[in-house]
């Protein structure tokens, strides 16, 4: 075995490749070879893969906003500007992010955007009875939220309280954040500091109606959405607004049927749609001390994104074949047990080399399904559940899916490449599932993008890529691999996974070979 990993690592020298033995060698179980072949149809390219496909989601939840994105404008130990961190919008910016999802979650259902704006000292406090039962001063509000976004270049997305609020309120909340007339609300916006209104785009009709929004059946919640997205613009939505309905919590296929049938298309831009990858809903197991039955449980429930999207489609094509309406998966990642030690109800986790998994093979469905998943938001951003960036004080580190939506970012408004895959499996015991997923893309200066995602923990993937048509001169490539699937970085070793240069492939004319590690990310270029 140790002769095995020494060639291994000389291998590599001699290749070039920036070799770290945390971060690009094979684990040291490693002992098969599988399979694979890839063939890519670029004449057969027509859909854009929608940049808020990589979009973010930041609820007032654990320490995501506060102590996450914000520590407050009278900060003395950690650089900020109007009191978010200046770390936080460095990273986001580097990570691309298009879009982020604001304030919840089912905390947007109680909250009132009202008590959010004007002097922070006058501002209400709110009891946030869904997450920790901790109290809130509302020092973090609409302003804060919308000046964030153009720091960061991100469009935001506001989800709107149906649950406890009225229509009137998310109609003021719109003409507050959009309207550059004379009107109540904007002369309100002016006498708090901001003259030109952000031109908000996206808007969500209340979240999870089906549960924490509010436990409405399918037809009543459509009869709603009908009512407030009514009011949020006019006849022919001149606005331009995105309104998405609050959809179906993961295999409900009634909730979407009801929601395409009932709702008049030209009042709906987006449908929803939650799913979590959960081992078990009353026993989540740890982020970090999991085996390699938990990590395969948690792996087909995230492969489960492939049925569900293909399923819901399949409804919504039914009702609008020229696919108009786009379905937003806005809640998405992996959920476990919260850390040891920390407030059960503020969902922090750790992220190790599974979430990396969970992230690469779901940005390849999304990737895949471009025609009709024109947006999806990761949950979230910082601190709680599958975050991608995780703060302790002044301290902050990225984590491993961090790294893999960073890579991804290049598919970004690229047009989408048909992949033609034959995996193997992963097999343990009885469960299986495909080994190998990937996604493609060209650019609008002519490069291809493939990314691969090698499942399997214990297998080497040696993969046949060939290209309909094109031929290539150049290719480069990246890695996020690790010793350990439960490996992950720590305030202590904050870069123990991170991306390296990647080495692994070769290529000659159309055909592309390459050998992929056990649990690895690749991201490769071609020219």
């Amino acid at each position: 075995m140790l002769t095995r990993i020494a060639r291994h690592i000389q291998h590599h020298l001699i290749a070039g490749t920036v070799f770290c033995l945390a971060t690009a060698s094979l684990p040291l179980y490693a002992q098969s070879v599988q399979n694979a072949t890839v063939v890519l149809k670029p004449a057969s390219a027509q859909h854009t893969i929608n940049k808020n496909i990589y979009g973010h989601f930041a609820e007032h939840l654990g320490t995501c906003i506060y102590g996450g994105f914000f520590v407050g404008d009278t900060s003395t130990v950690i650089p900020h500007t109007e009191g978010v961190r200046n770390d936080v919008i460095a990273a986001l910016k580097k990570l691309k992010v298009p879009v982020l999802r604001w304030p919840g979650g089912c905390f947007a259902d109680t909250y009132h955007w009202k008590d959010g704006v004007g002097p922070r000292s006058q501002r209400p406090s709110i009891v946030n009875k869904w997450w920790g039962g901790v109290t809130e001063d509302n020092s973090f509000g609409t302003h804060d939220f919308l000046n964030m976004c153009e720091r960061i270049g991100a469009e935001p997305y506001l989800a709107g309280n149906m649950g406890s609020g009225t229509v009137q309120e998310l109609i003021d909340w719109v003409q507050y954040v959009n309207f550059d007339g004379l009107s109540p609300m904007s002369k309100w916006r002016q006498e708090h500091g901001r003259v030109k209104p952000w031109g908000v785009k996206f808007w969500g009709v209340g979240n999870e109606a089906w549960g924490c929004g509010g436990n409405m059946t399918p037809e009543y919640y459509a009869n709603e959405y009908r009512k407030y997205a009514t009011f949020m613009t006019d006849w022919n939505n001149s606005d331009k607004m995105f309104r998405i309905a609050s959809g179906a919590n993961s295999g409900d296929y009634k909730w979407t049927e009801v929601l395409m049938r009932d709702i008049p298309h030209q009042m709906l831009e987006g449908v929803a749609l939650h799913h979590y990858a959960v081992i078990d809903w009353g026993n989540k197991g740890s982020s970090t001390e999991f085996s390699e039955q938990q990590y395969m449980l948690s792996m087909k429930a995230a492969w489960k994104m492939e049925e569900l999207v293909n399923k819901h489609s399949a409804i919504m094509d039914k009702y609008d074949p020229a696919k108009k309406v786009a379905l937003v998966v806005d809640e998405w990642g992996g959920w476990y047990a919260p850390d040891p030690g920390t407030n059960p109800g503020f969902l922090q986790q750790q992220n190790t080399m599974r979430d990396a998994m969970i992230a690469g093979m779901t940005l390849n469905i999304f990737n895949n399904h471009a025609d009709r998943i024109r947006m999806a938001n990761l949950a979230q951003t910082i601190n709680v559940l599958q975050a991608v960036i995780l703060t302790n004080k002044e301290k902050l580190i990225l984590t491993p899916t961090f790294h893999v939506m960073e890579m991804y970012n290049v598919h970004q408004d690229a047009t989408m490449i048909p992949v033609e895959l034959k995996s193997p499996d992963y097999v343990l015991g009885t469960e299986k599932m495909p080994a190998v997923s990937a996604s493609a893309s060209k650019d609008k200066f002519g490069k291809t993008h493939m990314s691969l995602v090698n499942i399997h923990p214990g297998a080497t993937q040696e993969i046949t890529v060939e290209v309909d048509g094109t031929n290539y001169r150049q290719l480069s490539g990246r890695i996020l691999a690790s010793a350990r699937i439960q490996d992950y970085n720590s305030f202590d070793q904050p870069e123990k996974i991170r991306p390296a240069p990647f080495k692994g492939a070769s290529l000659k004319g159309n055909k592309l070979t390459v050998k992929m590690p056990p649990a690895s990310v690749v991201v490769l270029e071609l020219q």
